[in-house]
């Protein structure tokens, strides 16, 4: 077989991927807690363990012969330089506009400021709707930006909705559901066909 290296994102995904890459005989060989490359069960296939946002360069640029990774990043990042085959419905949640209860809402006069981490994506929701925003750009802790008066409104990840509640925060709008996705290289999916398609094959059979 041939070789292949997977990219795997840190956190919620990758702790979601390893009851899948179990079922393929593909679970990671070594510690993944402290070590960054190791090796899965299966001598032809290496794993990355690298941070959700730099899976698609990893992957773009030939590091990782396929990845997984958030349909929040693909649509951040920019999707078009890597195939999508599979939609693995793992790490389910959504990307929401949320606000402080009693906190202004969009209306197409004032210019809300919007704390997030996917200010492309944000960016784009907002202009489509004609409705002019500034973004700052925050890395974490978002829910704190409207309690600090730092932003009006946020643009995040919600699962339960449990911290937004906890903060004093409702959800106003979706922007879109989110599930984690296989991405493959396109020089790969040419140069290594049989064994890519081998293997998106019997991670398809699972998935479903």
């Amino acid at each position: 077989m041939t070789a292949l290296t997977i990219a795997l994102s840190k956190g919620r995904i990758l702790e979601e991927s390893l009851p899948l890459l179990a079922q393929l005989g593909l679970e990671p060989a070594g510690d993944i807690d402290r070590l960054l490359r190791v090796p899965s069960r299966d001598r032809q296939v290496s794993l990355l363990i690298v941070r959700p946002a730099d899976v698609p360069t990893y992957v773009e640029h030939g590091a990782a012969d396929l990845g997984i990774v958030g349909k929040d990043v693909l649509m951040e990042h920019g999707g078009a330089a890597l195939y999508e085959p599979l939609d693995l419905g793992i790490a389910r949640c959504r990307l929401s506009v949320a606000a402080k209860k009693d906190g202004p809402r969009p209306d197409g006069v004032r210019r809300l400021r919007v704390a997030t981490k996917y200010p492309a994506i944000t960016r784009r929701h907002f202009a489509a709707k004609g409705e002019q925003v500034e973004i700052i750009k925050l890395y974490g802790s978002m829910e704190l930006a409207p309690l600090v008066g730092l932003a009006d409104l946020i643009v995040d990840l919600v699962a339960t909705g449990g911290t937004l509640k906890a903060n004093g925060l409702v959800e106003i709008e979706t922007i879109c559901e989110v599930t984690s996705r296989m991405v493959v290289n396109k020089a790969a999916m040419k140069m290594k066909h049989a064994a890519i398609r081998s293997l998106l094959d019997r991670i398809a059979a699972k998935v479903k």
